[in-house]
């Protein structure tokens, strides 16, 4: 019998000389930039609340139902098990537990029970359930979203008082029957897109403002919603004018509605979130506003969905920039850390600066939401800045995931990282609510319909003059251009330059000086939009510092 020898264990498998995961910190109280952002914009009086919740948003368990529900995207059931058309959705409990998580937090309900500072605590919220799982913000957003356009009539209180009950009740039951409610919305039909008015879908009149509804919509997200704000003509002929309805998952006689799920859609990213698309075959829906007026009257939902766009981005952009300095604060390569060396200390300063600018102009836009009820400026200045915001930072963000992803090498790359996730789920922002061409004529027309946006705009703007040369010609540049008008092939230009001049604004308005400087350096003079490109001196250090978890 022969006897060998032990192998000799070699130490191919020793772990060193890489980052640990960046979990147990708060991505809240340990945050000096979303700190700062929230706190100047109105919502010192939440500081608590949101640290607590930025406390559980970073823990381990959470993270992991983040990666959990992504990996078990939900399922469809279009029936029973005795054959019964049922039309559900089937969703892995993490997504449930998240969504508990949310709602219970207040993303949905705190900007209307607030006693002050709600859409900037709102927003805050957001951001912090953005880094759990973007994919749960699409149904709690929607929700938040519809609340202005119910008020929109006079019998929609209980769905109001459920959809800001901070409650989750997944139950598929009648809305009487529950303790909280979730609302989505169904507006864009295959031949139209954005181009709502080029829908098909009819509503008959069953009483004053009872309809059923019958049509085919492309896109409704979150299907398991309790109610979908919907677009459909009424009337005949030349007379048919396009309204907005309620359309609500059982009939008032406690009956389903005959609202079927045709699909889900197999998506890019936002993957624990379900979109389908759906067909009403006479499905009951109630007017919600006047007759015929259904764009005007889901406007103010629009605006609300395209501020959490915007600020969701803003926030990916901020997890994107803490993950690429956590790693490089701990990774070596070439006998020095890779947060000293020159060129990384570049783009790692600009990936901070990024973050800056977007939380800053972000938590503009909310602070002009709360204003706006007292303020009339105010007001006027959310309707062109929210467009503008929107249109800017959701574009950055896939290039700035990238980049972080990047700075990670091939271990940002993998799937067990977040930043893939992160990446897949960063065009999305861009296109919900109105893609880059919508954004930028929706400007144009703000720009030539309403003249107290334009001077808002041109007030916000004055406050930053004498900061800076390029600042000062960036907005006598605008001045002049809404002065002679812009045509529409120009529309895109007007938007970029607009919004680089609203975000050094902002970040002046905010006392943010390295920040400031390096994004005018950067971003206005260098006229460079790749990290680490640009030729202008900025403060590395400082902007790096300032991006550092203080965990």
């Amino acid at each position: 019998m022969k006897h060998h020898a032990p192998r000799t264990q070699l130490p191919t498998h020793d772990v060193f000389n890489q980052s640990e995961p960046l979990a147990g910190v708060n991505w809240y109280a340990d945050d000096a930039m979303l700190v700062d952002a929230a706190t100047r914009s109105g919502a010192a009086p939440h500081g608590g609340r949101l640290a607590a919740f930025g406390a559980e948003a970073g823990t381990e368990a959470v993270l992991d139902l983040g990666r959990t529900a992504n990996e078990n995207p939900p399922k469809f059931k279009p029936f029973d098990r005795f054959g019964q058309r049922v039309d559900e959705v089937e969703f892995h409990p993490a997504y449930h537990a998240l969504m508990e998580l949310g709602l219970s937090a207040g993303v949905s309900s705190a900007a209307w029970t607030a006693d002050e500072g709600g859409h900037v605590l709102h927003a805050a919220l957001l951001i912090l359930m953005g880094h759990a799982d973007a994919g749960v913000c699409c149904p709690q957003s929607m929700t938040y979203a519809c609340v202005p356009a119910l008020k929109h009539a006079d019998w929609t209180g209980p769905w109001i008082a459920g959809a800001t009950s901070s409650r989750y009740d997944p139950r598929f039951l009648p809305p009487q029957d529950k303790v909280g409610l979730t609302l989505g919305m169904a507006m864009t039909e295959k031949q139209g897109g954005s181009d709502v008015r080029a829908n098909t879908t009819r509503a008959r009149t069953v009483s004053a403002d009872e309809v059923e509804l019958t049509g085919h919509k492309w896109f409704c997200s979150a299907p398991m919603s309790d109610a979908f704000l919907t677009l459909a003509y009424e009337g005949d002929g030349d007379a048919a004018a396009l309204s907005c309805f309620l359309a609500p998952r059982w009939r008032p006689d406690g009956t389903r509605n005959s609202i079927e799920i045709q699909r889900l859609k197999d998506k890019l990213g936002d993957r624990s979130n379900a979109s389908s698309e759906i067909e009403y075959k006479s499905a009951y829906a109630r007017r919600i506003g006047e007759a015929g007026r259904g764009v005007r009257t889901i406007i103010e939902m629009v605006n609300h969905t395209r501020l959490d766009c915007l600020a969701g981005s803003a926030g990916l952009i901020r997890g994107a920039a803490a993950q690429a300095i956590w790693h490089a604060d701990r990774r070596s390569a070439f006998q020095r850390r890779l947060i000293d060396q020159p060129l990384m200390r570049e783009v790692l300063a600009e990936l901070a600066m990024e973050a800056e600018a977007a939380l800053a102009l972000a938590f503009r836009v909310a602070e002009s939401f709360d204003k706006a009820a007292r303020d009339p400026r105010e007001a006027a200045l959310a309707r062109l800045m929210t467009p503008i915001a929107k249109y800017w930072i959701c574009k950055r963000a896939p290039y700035l995931a990238y980049e972080a992803m990047e700075a990670h090498g091939g271990a940002g790359y993998v799937e067990e990282h977040p930043l893939p996730r992160m990446f897949r789920q960063s065009p999305l922002n861009a296109i919900w609510e109105g893609s880059g061409n919508v954004i930028a004529l929706d400007v144009l027309r703000a720009l030539a319909r309403d003249a107290a946006a334009r001077e808002a705009l041109e007030a916000e703007l004055a406050a930053a003059r004498g900061a800076h040369p390029a600042l000062d010609a960036n907005i006598t540049a605008m001045t002049a251009m809404m002065t002679s008008g812009v045509g529409e092939d120009k529309a895109r230009r007007f938007a970029e330059i607009a919004a680089l001049t609203l975000t050094a604004a902002a970040l002046l308005r905010a006392g943010l000086t390295p920040a400031a400087d390096a994004f005018i350096t950067r971003r206005i003079m260098d006229n460079a939009t790749t990290l680490g490109a640009g030729g202008g001196a900025i403060d590395a250090e400082a902007l790096i510092a300032r991006a550092r978890l203080n965990a």
